[in-house]
């Protein structure tokens, strides 16, 4: 008897590096369903060949996704089942997804996610900071808004989650440091569950001086600790 979800639409979690990571679930899912809504169909593509499974794949990302929404809420209505997924990790979480999911709530389609990976919540715990009570930030705005944005969470009591990339990531610590000051505790992890696996951890003038002499490299997410 199939485990896999009976929903319309279900949102399936796969990896962020590590290929063996994803869900025997979720695996049964991307067999079942008519066809796998993504993120970068080369990615998917990728994953769905190392997993043996052939399936038609639908491009949708952050150009598309608005003119793609209702053209395929037609189609879940009209009795096709969807898998999306992106690139790696949960969709939606910061990532395309969360417009699609709430069109079809409206639409009256039904909706699962399955559990896995996200980026974010090994990188909390591997932090060693305070992971009872946290805020997502994700991505900070790279140009608009950034510093009112830093600003706003100069008082914030719980440890701060951050998407960023390696070309910003040093840049970031550099505005924390001017925005919070430099004594703040902090981590940075990077390529998680890859072969290149780090999270180097101190304060954010200590993690300035590592990046300051250590090329950044990978995908990162940064964990910073509450005002105390």
């Amino acid at each position: 008897m199939s485990t896999a979800a009976k929903a319309q639409l279900v949102l399936v979690p796969t990896p962020i590096g590590n290929l063996d990571d994803i869900t025997l679930r979720a695996v049964l899912v991307l067999r079942e369903v008519d066809a796998v809504i993504a993120e970068d169909t080369r990615v998917s593509g990728r994953l769905l060949q190392h997993l043996g499974i052939a399936k038609p794949l639908v491009s949708f990302h952050s150009n598309n996704e608005h003119r793609m929404v209702d053209q395929l809420v037609h189609r879940l209505a009209n009795g096709e089942r969807f898998a999306l997924v992106s690139d790696a990790g949960t969709p939606a979480i910061s990532d395309p997804g969360f417009l699609l999911v709430r069109a079809a709530i409206k639409a009256g389609v039904s909706v699962e996610c399955l559990p896995g990976a996200t980026a974010f919540v090994p990188a909390l715990v591997n932090s060693g900071l305070p992971c009872d009570r946290f805020t997502f930030e994700g991505f900070l705005p790279v140009k608009k808004g950034r510093q009112t944005r830093i600003a706003a969470l100069k008082d914030e009591e719980r440890t701060m989650v951050f998407y960023e990339s390696p070309h910003r990531i040093l840049r970031t610590l550099q505005d924390l440091v001017q925005a919070w000051g430099g004594a703040r505790a902090a981590s940075v992890s990077r390529e998680l569950s890859k072969l290149h696996e780090e999270t180097v951890r101190g304060t954010l003038d200590e993690l300035v001086a590592h990046f300051t002499t250590h090329e950044p490299r990978g995908e990162f997410v940064l964990v910073v600790g509450g005002a105390m």
